[in-house]
């Protein structure tokens, strides 16, 4: 099965840190060629910055998402997304031409989905600068952790307590009345 990146929102920031942030659930690529001729990333506005150091490009919207999750993709759907891809280049990047585009998309998608070497639902974060001249892009994975055996969806990954039996411990003389402190009155 071919795989593919899409985007993915944990929280509503993306909205906030982009111009134009992307829908979650769009198939995305690196969007590094948006900032090709980019020598000066001071001279960017401060969202496309952020966009620069840490955007996924959501392919239907044009728009950036700080995380990408690693989805299986058919084989019409990474045709649907090249073809999506190639009239944006063609249309608001000034490819010359539909063929030009269309090889452009090509190599965009592939690349995307050299990143989905891992297993689905694995979350991709993409971190780029400008170094001696030089786009550099470097790509990190955060896996689901495995639940525990038994567990219920809520409570699948972690304990938020831990109880320890102590042994051979004086107790504690001081006592608190939690009940005492609530009917305290407040001015």
């Amino acid at each position: 099965m071919l795989k593919l990146p899409r985007t993915i929102r944990l929280d509503p920031s993306d909205d906030f840190v982009f111009e134009r942030a992307a829908g979650p659930g769009e198939w995305a690529v690196s969007g590094a060629f948006v900032f090709g001729d980019c020598d000066d990333p001071t001279a960017l506005g401060q969202k496309q910055r952020v966009a620069l150091r840490s955007g996924f490009l959501g392919i239907e919207s044009l728009g950036w998402s700080t995380l990408a999750v690693v989805t299986e993709a058919t084989e019409a759907e990474m045709q649907d997304a090249v073809d999506r891809l190639a009239t944006h280049l063609l249309v608001q990047f000034g490819a010359p031409d539909l063929s030009a585009a269309l090889i452009a998309a090509e190599e965009e998608v592939a690349f995307a989905a050299s990143l989905c070497d891992h297993s689905p639902q694995t979350l991709l974060a993409v971190q780029r600068s400008i170094e001696n001249g030089e786009l550099r892009e470097r790509f990190r994975t955060l896996k689901p952790r495995q639940s525990a055996p038994g567990a219920d969806r809520l409570h699948a990954y972690t304990r938020p307590f831990t109880f320890l039996e102590i042994e051979d411990e004086e107790v504690s003389a001081d006592q608190v009345d939690l009940v005492g402190l609530m009917k305290t009155h407040r001015t």
